[in-house]
């Protein structure tokens, strides 16, 4: 009998991004992050002249981030125990929003912090990916974790019927980004660990009734 699956995201879910990459921006890179709405487009601008860096500057400081900085990341609180104790009930798998040449620098990077769970990488949104892994899995069912209200959208748009919850751990985006679950996209938003983990075990024990 197949088990119920979660599938997680990693940044802002489990680890902390923007946190450590804000600081160093600030130290090495010669550049501000500021959160002043939903664009983070708009976030990052040079110390310098207070300009906002263009979307190709943007992408290749997200690059070198983690190509150099991962091990700057630290866990959101409850996250990995939350994790781990959901991973008794259900397989737990990570889809992350990384190149593929990083799914292993990924995978090691949550073994380092107690997670070992199998990583999937994924570029653009998540609709496509999630059907891959729920037709290899083919799990009794799915509940998908993630920060960003447009990865719940594609889910949705692209499964039907999917447990999706919102999960933004990090305090200086969560006031700021669109809500899956006000958009009826996530059946919740919850953004603490210690709120969430009831909730998600509620949801699997419903496959069991």
């Amino acid at each position: 009998m197949s088990r119920p699956l979660i599938i997680s995201d990693c940044d802002e879910v489990l680890l902390y991004m923007v946190s450590p990459f804000k600081d160093w921006l600030a130290e090495t890179q010669g550049v501000e992050f500021r959160m002043n709405g939903n664009d983070f487009a708009q976030a990052l601008r040079w110390q310098d002249s207070g300009e906002v860096l263009a979307p190709d500057e943007i992408w290749h400081k997200l690059g070198l981030f983690f190509d150099t900085e991962m091990y700057r990341q630290n866990p959101i609180p409850g996250a990995i125990e939350g994790i781990n104790t959901l991973a008794e009930e259900a397989d737990v798998v990570i889809l992350t929003n990384l190149v593929d040449k990083r799914q292993q620098m990924r995978a090691e990077q949550l073994a380092g912090h107690g997670l070992n769970a199998r990583v999937f990488t994924n570029q653009g949104p998540k609709g496509p990916a999630l059907q891959n892994i729920l037709a290899e899995y083919r799990p009794s069912k799915a509940i998908f974790i993630d920060d960003l209200a447009q990865h719940h959208r594609s889910a949705r748009e692209t499964l039907g019927e999917i447990t999706t919850l919102h999960l933004c751990g990090e305090p200086m985006l969560a006031p700021h980004i669109d809500c899956a679950h006000s958009s009826g996209h996530a059946d919740a938003r919850i953004d603490t660990w210690a709120e969430a983990l009831p909730w998600l075990r509620q949801q699997l024990q419903k496959e069991e009734v």
